[in-house]
């Protein structure tokens, strides 16, 4: 049995610690590895290796700290195919989702390598007589992040690239359900010659967590996973006077238009609400069609009712399993309580299994129309390949109607028409909107805002906000008199 190591000061050990946490297969359930809960004096070790080695990588020049993302990026590229097998291997994904899982990744660390002109402070001269003001962008010093199982390439490379590249130094938490993609990451920037201490990685649950959040020489902490976990992370980061952000739940809506491209809809809204299992905090779970649609959503049935979950290495299979059977059975009671509540399910995924593979966490396409906003399977984010469709008259009506829901995470609207769409981009409060796009995640030189109660915190990933997240801005004001500029040679010994 492979037991997941521990990063720190530039070593790959292993743990001391006797609790171990199962990382299993999901379309099996068959454990493939143990990763170790850091015994107390570990986590210690991470973060004083963190905090020693902020002294001098804190002083190295930004252009030098840009290379190793500049080598990073490429080894990444190089061992691409290799990290979306491991990656696809541990969470179930299929082979080309997870090389889109890495590949997001590797766009943060190409933003990285722009740190020497994101990292630029401010000038004014003569802001007064003779006096200049100017500012300078420093690092924080230890760093946390703490990720989810759902993308165990892409979330890390949120993090840590982002807060090293400003001068801090890391220590990475991730997701206990698939650790081993992470750590292969790691490897891969020590290979790029990160130095001892820059980044460390431990492993473990809710009481490693909250030792991170508790311990004084951590600045700042980045978290991403669900809304109660969210919240208490942000409130204890920030009453311990850290700085944190912290990406929760989602309830994202897609709004389709009469004028709509028919083919384009109903092709977009299955990848975007059953791909990867559901498993995104960006799938669209609603569908809200605006006028007659019951033409649409039968068409929209049928095409779900073809896309057939399997292994990671089937080509044909368009998802694959739920990360474990606590995930399956969540998403299963959902189903059961919108039936319940009276929505109608035209397509039931409840009872697919995979031939020769019918321990694993297996949902099939589900989807449910004449669902209402007091529904459980619209308030709650099931996290499962489960689509709502709701039908209203007006384009206002839908407006109020995403307005209205908790979560502002991502949203978008098909149409053909111009000033419905700006409209909507103008009226909807949700932080990411996409416009004849069904996931609107933006690239990394913009940076991930979600709204509402899909994120706790000021400052976002990635882009300039991620650059603010992991700085603070020093201002100086500067006077220098004039009568001090010597006049000529000082031709006598004394030095005052």
């Amino acid at each position: 049995m492979q037991s997941v190591p521990i990063l720190i000061n530039g070593e790959f050990i292993s743990s001391k610690s006797t609790a171990m946490i199962d990382v299993t297969n999901p379309a099996t359930n068959e454990v493939i590895a143990q990763a170790p809960c850091v015994t107390d004096d570990e986590l210690e070790q991470a973060v004083a290796t963190a905090k020693e080695a902020f002294k001098t990588w804190s002083k190295v020049p930004v252009p030098e700290r840009a290379r190793v993302m500049m080598r990073y990026q490429q080894l990444l590229k190089e061992h691409h195919d290799e990290i979306a097998t491991l990656l696809a291997s541990e969470t179930g994904k299929t082979f080309a989702d997870a090389k889109g899982d890495v590949w997001r990744g590797i766009e943060v660390v190409e933003q990285a390598m722009n740190a020497p002109a994101l990292m630029m402070g401010e000038t004014v001269e003569n802001v007064a007589r003779n006096i200049d003001t100017y500012s300078y962008i420093q690092p924080l010093g230890v760093c946390v992040g703490i990720t989810p199982f759902n993308f165990p390439a892409m979330i890390p490379l949120w993090m840590f690239p982002m807060a090293v590249v400003c001068g801090n130094t890391f220590v990475l938490k991730p997701s206990e359900q698939d650790p081993l993609t992470p750590m292969r990451l790691a490897e891969l920037f020590i290979e790029a010659g990160a130095p001892k201490g820059v980044l460390n990685v431990i492993h473990g649950g809710k009481d490693q967590v909250n030792a991170l959040l508790n311990h004084e020489d951590v600045k700042a902490v980045s978290f991403v996973g669900s809304v109660p976990v969210g919240q208490h992370i942000y409130k204890t980061a920030t009453d311990n006077m850290k700085r944190a952000q912290c990406f929760a739940g989602a309830k994202n809506h897609s709004v389709i238009m009469p004028d709509a491209n028919k083919a384009q809809v109903l092709s977009n809204l299955v990848g975007s609400s059953v791909g990867a299992a559901g498993q995104r905090c960006m799938a669209i779970s609603v569908a809200v069609f605006v006028g007659d649609s019951k033409e649409w959503i039968e068409e929209l049935r049928d095409m779900m009712a073809k896309v057939r979950p399997g292994l990671w290495d089937d080509e044909s299979a368009g998802y694959g399993p739920l990360i474990s059977p606590q995930a399956k059975a969540r998403v299963l009671s959902l189903i059961e309580q919108g039936k319940k509540e009276g929505a109608t399910c035209m397509l039931d995924g409840s009872d697919f299994t995979l031939p020769g593979y019918e321990s694993g966490n297996w949902v099939g396409p589900t989807l449910f129309t004449d669902v209402t906003p007091e529904m459980e399977i619209y308030q709650q984010e099931i996290f499962g390949p489960v689509l709502c469709a709701i039908c209203v008259d007006t384009l206002e009506e839908a407006i109020e109607l995403v307005n209205n829901n908790p979560y502002g995470n991502g949203t978008s609207i098909f149409t053909a028409n111009g000033a419905a769409a700006r409209k909507y981009q103008s009226e909807v409060e949700v932080g990411q909107v996409g416009i004849n796009v069904p996931i609107p995640v933006p690239l990394p030189f913009f940076s991930f805002t979600g709204w509402k109660n899909s994120f706790y915190g000021d400052l976002h990933a990635y882009g300039k906000q991620a650059i603010r997240f992991y700085t603070e801005t020093k201002t100086i004001t500067a006077r220098w008199f004039e009568d001090d500029i010597p006049t000529g040679p000082n031709m006598t010994i004394n030095l005052r």
